[in-house]
């Protein structure tokens, strides 16, 4: 057969069903293959929206999410989804073009040395340079991608391997299991935790997983230990239970700071250096148990005490089997501090103000949404206020970027959730800023015929850098901007347009556009004036008090 017909059946072994991208002039081979197999192709009108859609594909299934680029532009527009891939740990496969490497007759037109800028943003990148090679290598690139920790790949087929003849077969895929933590590491744990009056949970990216939520919430559930997670830890353990302590958003003095210092062991799951440590270690300070896939990577900051490495499900089902909650166990601290979280996000929830104050917008998406529903963050400063009064209740039903935080991810992360999952409600909560990046992905939205709302939160500037500038008392310079008309620009591309006017017109405009078929663009007036106030000022002076 021709090789990007074996190329295609060995995507198909791999049990892929979508292909993010756009073909070039170099992929017109695996293209014809493509048009002839079960896989469906997600045609996208920027490469980096494709890989960004491939790499939530990956984060929502546990299965590599596939984005396709040709030569040259077309493969260093997904170089931005490579590193948002690879730091947020999402599997994905890259496959890019090439000129043909055998003889050129167009010298150096296009042609960028793509595997070696993959290099450092990819697990592994590889050029393909013979039809029989392929079986192994894309066999490969899905292994590597899915293993612990998972991330980007890439492989280049230029377009004369493609038209190869060859008589090979895929490799089927190989029955992997993940090795177990040590017995001795598994007790070490159990003796702290036994041992210990205020212990404390803390869920880190690395722990949203399948097995490993339903563990977790086992354990929280059994043992009542409370736990705090991180932004990319949410929803692991439903954010409603009564343990539930708060989200780590702010560097410090947060409410949650509280909780770190009331405690005197501190059991941190899936822990990965990419996010901001959520608190900070001394030499003689609370004791830490390492629970994670890999060895923890000691810094200034961060240097547990007892390592527990392996499979996160089974060794938080072996805490579980093994240990009996404690009569001196002692968690009236962090219930406090709970409570304080939680009262917080509740005293502007109703705020009447227009343009709308974020505690408001958080509190009306979350009624709109409901339980059950999914909310994909663009990046900005709206960002910290979902993760901190947002309650998740699922794992992945708060996809937000806190590794690379790339601008512009929101809209083709809700695109791919809504793929995954047709039947769940899905809401992308943009910035003007962040929205403008992939604002073309709207046409891709209404010509797929999803039903899809997108908020754009407007207040003609880049809102997260201002406060930041305003902060450090620097000239009001260099951040804002204008905007189209977003009404008539969602219409222009068949969308549905929708303006807020008043607080009290978010909460029904957003129940309304859920409840309807096509693609909902809500612009909502923002006001970030008291970011600052709250964030800076008021947070530190209430959770110094309690």
């Amino acid at each position: 057969m021709k090789a990007s017909d074996l190329f295609v059946r060995a995507l198909e072994n791999e049990e892929v069903e979508l292909v993010f991208g756009i073909p070039g002039e170099e992929n017109l081979d695996l293209l014809d293959s493509l048009s002839r197999s079960s896989i469906k192709l997600i045609l996208t009108r920027h490469e980096q929206a494709a890989g960004i859609m491939a790499a939530n594909y990956g984060r929502l299934t546990g299965k590599p999410g596939v984005a396709l680029a040709t030569l040259g532009p077309g493969a260093t527009n997904l170089v931005t989804a490579a590193a948002y891939a690879q730091l947020g740990a999402m599997p994905m496969v890259m496959i890019t073009g090439q000129k043909p490497i055998k003889s050129s007759k167009q010298a150096h037109f296009q042609i960028v040395d793509v595997v070696d800028m993959m290099q450092p943003i990819t697990k592994y990148t590889h050029q393909i340079v013979a039809g029989n090679s392929i079986p192994s290598r894309v066999r490969e690139a899905f292994r590597v991608a899915q293993e612990e920790r998972p991330g980007a790949v890439h492989l280049e087929l230029p377009e004369d391997i493609a038209r190869e003849e060859t008589d090979t077969a895929p490799i089927p895929p190989s029955l992997s299991r993940r090795p177990i933590a040590d017995e001795k590491a598994i007790r070490a744990a159990l003796d702290r935790l036994a041992a210990a009056r205020h212990p404390l949970l803390v869920i880190g990216a690395g722990a949203n997983r399948k097995r490993t939520s339903k563990m977790l919430s086992r354990f929280v559930e059994e043992r009542g230990i409370p736990f705090v997670t991180t932004q990319m830890g949410k929803g692991v353990v439903d954010e409603r239970s009564p343990q539930f302590v708060g989200t780590a958003a702010l560097s410090s003095d947060d409410f949650v700071h509280r909780a770190f210092e009331a405690a005197d062991l501190i059991v941190n799951v899936g822990h990965d250096v990419v996010e901001k440590p959520p608190f900070f270690m001394v030499v003689g300070g609370v004791e830490v148990i390492h629970v994670n896939f890999f060895a923890a990577q000691v810094d200034p900051v961060y240097f547990p005490q007892v390592e527990v490495v392996g499979d996160i499900a089974n060794a938080i089902w072996q805490l579980c089997e093994r240990l009996e909650p404690q009569s001196h166990w002692d968690f009236s601290r962090f219930a406090e501090v709970g409570a304080a979280v939680r009262q917080h996000a509740r005293e502007s929830a109703g705020d009447p103000r227009h343009p709308i104050v974020p505690q408001r917008l958080v509190a009306d998406v979350r009624a709109a949404v409901q339980n059950d529903g999914v909310i994909a963050l663009d990046n900005g400063i709206y960002k910290i206020w979902f993760a901190r009064n947002y309650e998740a209740c699922h794992p992945n039903s708060v996809l937000l970027d806190n590794a690379l935080a790339a601008m512009g991810a929101g809209l083709p992360s809700a695109i791919a959730a809504k793929l995954v999952s047709p039947r769940q409600r899905v809401l992308a909560v943009c910035g003007d800023g962040g929205f403008m990046m992939s604002a073309q992905e709207l046409e891709t939205a209404v010509r797929l015929q999803l039903d899809l709302v997108v908020v754009i939160l407007r207040d003609d500037a880049y809102g997260m850098i201002k406060w930041k500038q305003q902060h450090m008392r620097l000239a009001n310079f260099g951040l804002d901007f204008g905007n189209p008309d977003f009404v008539a620009f969602a219409r222009s591309f068949g969308a549905h347009g929708h303006r807020i006017a008043s607080a009290e017109q978010l909460l029904p405009t957003l129940r309304d556009c859920l409840g309807q078929p096509g693609v909902h663009v809500v612009d909502v007036p923002v006001d970030y004036s008291e970011n600052d106030r709250i964030l800076n000022d008021e947070i530190k002076k209430l959770s110094a008090a309690i």
